[in-house]
C-alpha cells in the first residue's frame, strides 16, 4: 500500500491509511488487488471517515474482479472507473486472465509480443479529495508515475519561476480527477510503445507467408494471433466506451462558481478528450494489424493458387508439345504390312527429324505466345 499527499508543489508518501483530509491538495491511495482484498474493511472505514461515504458492495466486487471489462459507473459521492491496461508482461500472482487468446497462446509460432500483453484491470474510485486505485500486483504504471512525482520533489525542480510555470509543475496533477486521467493516459501510451515491436513482428510473419521459398504450416499459431488481435479490438472498444461515459458524466457536472474551479473542470474535459484520442489511435492500430494479418492470409492463398496455375500451365504446354510426337510414334507402331518409310533404311531418321522439328516448332510457338515465360 502506498499513500501519497499531493499538493501544488509537494508530494509526501506514507505507508499507512490517513485519518484526515489535508487542508490543501488531495490524497492518492494505491493498493494491489490482493492487498485491497485483505484490507477492504480498513479501507472502507478510512473512506467513510475521510469522505463521508464508503464504496458500495457492487463496486467493491468490481474492484476485486480480475475479469471485468472496462466500464464507468458513478454515485452521488464518487465515480468508479475500471480500465483494462495493455501492458507488456503478465502477473504470475493474478489469477483468471480476462483474455484466454492473449494469455494462452502457444509457445511456438506467432508474434511473441502478443503473448506478453497483459490486460489486467485497474480500478479507480474518484472522490473530491481522494483517489483510490486498485492495481495488479506488478503494475508498472503506478510505480513509474509515483517515482517521477517523488523525483520532482526530491530534486527540487518543482519551483515556480518568474517567466511561468516549470515543466515539473505542469507534470503535477491539479486534482484527483486529473491524476486519474494521467494514469489512464499512461496506460494507453504503454500500448503505443509496444506497437512498433508488434508491427515489426507481424510484418516479418507476413513476409514469411508470402515468401515463395518457405512452406508455412504454422496455421494454429496464426489462428491464435488473429483471435488475440480480435480480443485486443474488443478491449479497446470497452476502453473507449468507458471514457466516453466518463466524458458524458463530466459534462453533466454542475457549473462551478469560482474561476479556478471552472478552469479545473475545463482542464478535465480537455485531458479526457486527449485520452479518448489516444485510445482511438490504439483502436485504429489494432484494427490495421488485424486487417493486415487477414490480408496476408488471403495473399498467401492467392500466391499458392498462382503457383499452382503456373505449374499446370507448364505441364499443359509440355503435354501439347509431346502430343503430336506420341501420335507419330503410335502411327508407326501400327501392325500393318505396308507403312510409308517403314522399310526404308533412313526411315527412322526421317521420322526422328520430323518429330524434332515439330517439337521445336511447337516450343517456339508457345514461347512466342508467352506460355513458357517464367513469371515471378
Amino acid at each position: 500500500m502506498r499513500v501519497f499527499h499531493l499538493a501544488e508543489l509537494s508530494i509526501r508518501e506514507s505507508a499507512v491509511l490517513p485519518t484526515a483530509l489535508p487542508e490543501h491538495g488531495f490524497l492518492w491511495i494505491a493498493l494491489g488487488r490482493r492487498e485491497f482484498e485483505s484490507l477492504q474493511a480498513e479501507v472502507q472505514a478510512c473512506l467513510q471517515q475521510l469522505c463521508g461515504s464508503a464504496l458500495v458492495d457492487l463496486h467493491l466486487s468490481d474492484l476485486l474482479n480480475n475479469q471485468l471489462p472496462s466500464h464507468y459507473d458513478y454515485t452521488a459521492q464518487y465515480d468508479l472507473l475500471v480500465f483494462r491496461r495493455l501492458a507488456q508482461g503478465r502477473s504470475d500472482i493474478e489469477a483468471d486472465p480476462y483474455s484466454p487468446a492473449l494469455e494462452n497462446l502457444p509457445r511456438r509460432g506467432g508474434p511473441p509480443v502478443l503473448r506478453r500483453i497483459d490486460t489486467s484491470p485497474v480500478g479507480f474510485a474518484l472522490f473530491d479529495q481522494v483517489l483510490l486505485t486498485v492495481h495488479p500486483t506488478d503494475c508498472a504504471v503506478r510505480d513509474s508515475y509515483a517515482a517521477r512525482l517523488l523525483a520532482l520533489t526530491a530534486s527540487g525542480q518543482a519551483e515556480v519561476t518568474e517567466p511561468g510555470r516549470s515543466a515539473a509543475i505542469r507534470f503535477m496533477p491539479s486534482s484527483s480527477g486529473d491524476l486519474m486521467l494521467r494514469l489512464v493516459n499512461q496506460m494507453v501510451d504503454g500500448y503505443l510503445e509496444l506497437r512498433r515491436e508488434l508491427t515489426r513482428q507481424l510484418d516479418h510473419w507476413q513476409s514469411e507467408l508470402l515468401s515463395p521459398n518457405s512452406r508455412f504450416n504454422n496455421w494454429g499459431s496464426l489462428l491464435q494471433a488473429r483471435l488475440a488481435l480480435h480480443q485486443l479490438d474488443e478491449i479497446c472498444e470497452d476502453q473507449r466506451s468507458a471514457i466516453q461515459d466518463w466524458i458524458e458524466a463530466l459534462d453533466s457536472w454542475p457549473e462551478a462558481a469560482l474561476p479556478a474551479d471552472q478552469r479545473a473542470h475545463e482542464l478535465l474535459k480537455v485531458r479526457s478528450r486527449d485520452v479518448l484520442e489516444h485510445i482511438e489511435r490504439v483502436v485504429h492500430h489494432v484494427r490495421r494489424l488485424e486487417q493486415s494479418a487477414e490480408v496476408a492470409v488471403q495473399m498467401h492463398f492467392n500466391a499458392q493458387g498462382h503457383r499452382t496455375n503456373e505449374i499446370m500451365r507448364i505441364l499443359t504446354v509440355l503435354t501439347a508439345i509431346f502430343l503430336p510426337l506420341n501420335l507419330i510414334a503410335g502411327i508407326f507402331g501400327m501392325n500393318f504390312d505396308f507403312i510409308p518409310l517403314l522399310h526404308l533404311q533412313a526411315g527412322f531418321w526421317w521420322a526422328l527429324a520430323a518429330m524434332v522439328v515439330i517439337a521445336v516448332s511447337l516450343a517456339f510457338y508457345f514461347w512466342r505466345k508467352r506460355f513458357l515465360e517464367h513469371r515471378t
